[in-house]
């Protein structure tokens, strides 16, 4: 091999310094969003704000409302205005890790899938911001249709933010060739 011929490294790439920080600052946001979370876990929201999101009804969001009492509710905002920072957070990393994962994946499929991988992203963090809105104003007093909007906007996020991290997968199981046939 001579010195003008380019050889392909071996092992991982190294991660860029963006997307290092990104990841750490989303998982900070998450450890934050997790101690934020325990006084909101009650008997009508086991889940605490995760059970809010999913309420459905104004029924079943009043009672989990009554749950939290007046500090909950302070808890309850903290976690949605902190939520707004965590989604900025994980989608910068995610986007990220999403180039980093097709950076040697030169093929037409594989980046047709992390185009999908990006918009699925983008469409949970989307959804993510809306839901919070609506959590926001469905704090007080909540009603039937925020409930429900609050339940689809999160079913929406956390599906394409599971769609997206298979996306991710595939994208790395991927085979660079293809296998050969003897």
């Amino acid at each position: 091999m001579n010195s003008a011929q380019h050889t392909v490294p071996s092992g991982p790439r190294p991660m860029k310094p963006p997307m290092k920080v990104s990841i750490v600052v989303a998982v900070a946001l998450f450890l934050v969003l997790m101690a934020i979370n325990q006084p909101l876990k009650t008997g009508s929201a086991p889940q605490g704000i995760v059970s809010f999101q999913l309420a459905g009804t104004a029924d079943q969001a009043y009672a989990i409302i009554r749950s939290w009492r007046e500090n909950g509710l302070i808890w309850a905002k903290a976690s949605l205005w902190v939520d707004f920072l965590f989604i900025v957070a994980y989608l910068a990393a995610l986007l990220q890790l999403t180039r980093h994962f097709t950076r040697d994946r030169p093929g037409i499929r594989e980046r047709k899938v992390a185009r999908w991988v990006r918009a699925l992203f983008i469409t949970a963090g989307l959804s993510d911001v809306a839901e919070n809105i609506v959590l926001l104003n469905n704090l007080s007093p909540p009603t039937d249709s925020m409930s429900m909007t609050a339940t689809i906007l999160a079913l929406i996020k956390f599906t394409g933010l599971l769609l997206g991290v298979a996306g991710l997968v595939i994208i790395r199981a991927a085979r660079r060739h293809p296998l050969s046939h003897s």
